[in-house]
């Protein structure tokens, strides 16, 4: 049941805070599980999201939106995560599943695997942006909100050097389209590789610069 959705937008600030997830936890409404995603807007691989619950006695130091932090800083953030006590769960929404529902559908349903992979069941659940997964908890949205809790921070974090590693492990897989390098994002050397190669199937084929690359008239 998804319920109590209040948006919240961040506000310029020097870094996230634990004080909404402290808030919600002195209200009772702990344990809480916030969730963020990596992978939208890739042209290849999958969408992964993570649901974390930070230990509020053992929350790592350095904790940002993965966006801010470069790639070792991240890999080192990670690792302080994932043993620092958090409960994290991991959804991954393939790219058959986004070319089947589409790829805001295929993210939330990633949220909503994510949390159910958690072995604990939150109280309240905190999600980046302004759309609502389908949860068995109540749930509200932050816009911006890796940039304002700390926890969800820490799941951008687990779920950007997931979808990563996914990544480079499909550049193995497929050579020749750079995705250890660009991670299946637009550039200019992804789309030189699509034309000269035409699409693997990691390729999302819902995606116009994949249906263009396959000579399929925008749907």
């Amino acid at each position: 049941m998804t319920r109590g959705t209040r948006k919240v937008s961040a506000i310029a600030r020097q870094g996230p805070t634990f004080e909404v997830e402290a808030h919600e936890i002195a209200c009772g409404n702990g344990p809480i599980a916030d969730i963020d995603e990596a992978g939208r807007g890739p042209w290849a691989g999958p969408v992964v999201a993570a649901a974390v619950i930070l230990d509020p006695s053992a929350i790592p130091p350095g904790l940002d939106d993965s966006k801010a932090l470069n790639s070792a800083k991240r890999e080192a953030l990670y690792a302080a995560i994932t043993t620092s006590g958090a409960k994290i769960g991991i959804g991954i929404a393939n790219v058959d599943r986004i070319d089947r529902i589409n790829i805001l559908r295929a993210t939330l349903w990633a949220m909503s695997d994510a949390v159910a992979r958690l072995d604990t069941a939150p109280g309240l659940a905190i999600i980046d942006g302004n759309q609502l997964p389908q949860l068995s908890c109540p749930a509200r949205t932050i816009i911006g909100g890796d940039a304002l809790c700390l926890s969800i921070a820490a799941a951008s974090i687990i779920a950007k050097v997931t979808r990563d590693r996914i990544m480079h492990e499909l550049a193995q897989r497929h050579p020749g389209y750079g995705f250890e390098r660009h991670k299946g994002y637009g550039t200019s050397q992804h789309k030189a590789a699509l034309d000269e190669l035409g699409p693997c199937g990691e390729h999302r084929r819902s995606f116009a610069p994949v249906r263009a690359a396959l000579g399929i008239a925008p749907a």
